[in-house]
């Protein structure tokens, strides 16, 4: 039996890249494995403990340096001996689904606090709306009693109007009848005088 210690660097956080040690170690029949997140000199790093005979960890060498997770970025892969204690592959794997589990817990009450934020920003864009729309309610009152008075004024004028023409029409009625009473009464004086002129007329032989 053989251990090792192999450092994964580069990009290889939060994409999968444990879970795809696990698979690989399941798949290679490694009987003790870990595999845990660091970071080294402020780069991200994945460790990685093996426990197995050679040929299977020859086997799992060469599968890590030509494969990864599809979004990991690898910039280097050191190998190198370790002589501490490595936990049995499976028991590695009930560890490796309860970290899962708790991540999955721990961003579901993140999810769960900023749905309860966006619930409140959206009941209070709620709110504001309604008020948007109680001061719009008032704006049409408003506006309706405006032309309820500006119907009333209308109203209003036009009575006033057909009052005044109708009026109006009757003074002018009246000034026609006194105007025609007025010629017909010329027209008798001047009818009167002329008849009188002729008379006169006539007593001097003029006509």
């Amino acid at each position: 039996m053989e251990k090792i210690r192999i450092l994964i660097t580069g990009k290889v956080h939060e994409v999968g890249y444990r879970a795809f040690l696990l698979g690989l170690a399941e798949l290679f029949g490694i009987d003790r494995f870990f595999a845990e997140n660091k970071y080294l000199n402020g780069k991200q790093a994945v460790e990685v403990l093996v426990e197995a005979e050679k040929d299977k960890i020859d086997a799992f060498v060469k599968e890590i340096k030509a494969k990864k997770p599809e979004n990991a970025e690898v910039e280097e892969i050191k190998v190198e001996s370790y002589d501490g204690i490595v936990m049995r592959t499976e028991s590695y794997y009930r560890y490796f689904t309860a970290m899962q589990l708790t991540k999955i817990a721990t961003y579901g009450g993140k999810m769960l606090e900023k749905q309860d934020r966006m619930l409140e920003m959206q009941e209070e864009m709620l709110k504001k709306q309604d008020e948007m729309l109680g001061k719009q309610d008032k704006m049409l009152e408003k506006q309706d009693k405006t032309l309820k008075k500006q119907d009333e004024t209308i109203k209003t004028i036009r009575e006033e109007s057909e009052k005044i023409r109708t009026e109006i029409g009757g003074k002018i009625d009246e000034l026609r009848g006194d105007l025609r009473e007025f010629i017909r009464e010329n027209l008798r004086e001047i009818r009167e005088e002329i008849a009188e002129i002729k008379k006169a007329l006539r007593k001097a032989g003029i006509i």
